[in-house]
């Protein structure tokens, strides 16, 4: 696979730059309570070019949705002839939250980023859409892989990581012990998925 061109990474440079100021002024002020305008004029660059990287202000937020989606996409199509899809998706869940990777990590430290995204209407009606987003997105790529009812099997997936991952927010946002939630969070991933599976 070839590297980026220099203009591509200056428009990943800036993309980062723009995300990475507006989450800090959300977690200052809140969601709700930052314009475009702020974020563009923190950030040095025109209100135009926010948009330009991020169609929505709550996409600022969510900025690595479109790594999200290709990750579970190339796990499911890049898979073994021996590894159902489900189990691709398993070890790429379980890999990235061993590596407290910010997709998947369950971590005291992501708090902040939580407790914006359950103050927020706005954040949490887009949470919905773009998990449908990754759901319609794992269900095609299981289409192209053979997998028997790709979007049964995909919504499926999707469901029970989601009630594995909420519950365990839900408990670090309780007050409970970091590493304690994190441990259970894998053992669940593992056991609910091959449940699925």
């Amino acid at each position: 696979m070839s590297q980026p061109g220099l203009r591509e990474r200056k428009k990943v440079a800036i993309r980062t730059h723009i995300s990475d100021v507006a989450t800090a002024l959300f977690l200052e002020h809140g969601f709700d309570e930052v314009s475009v305008s702020q974020i563009a004029e923190a950030a040095d660059v025109a209100r135009p070019t926010v948009f330009a990287h991020f169609p929505r202000k709550e996409d600022l937020l969510f900025d690595r949705y479109p790594e999200a989606e290709a990750l579970v996409v190339a796990a499911v199509a890049n898979r073994s002839p021996r590894t159902t899809a489900t189990r691709a998706l398993t070890t790429l869940l379980v890999t990235l939250a061993e590596q407290g990777h910010p997709l998947s990590a369950i971590s005291a430290d992501f708090a902040p980023f939580w407790r914006l995204v359950t103050g927020s209407r706005a954040l949490q009606a887009r949470a919905r859409e773009l998990l449908e987003m990754l759901e319609n997105a794992i269900a095609t790529a299981m289409a192209a892989t053979a997998v028997p009812e790709p979007k049964l099997t995909a919504a499926l997936v999707v469901a029970a990581y989601r009630t594995v991952h909420v519950e365990s927010i839900r408990r670090i946002l309780a007050g409970e012990d970091g590493p304690t939630v994190a441990a259970d969070h894998l053992v669940r991933i593992r056991r609910t998925l091959a449940q699925l599976d």
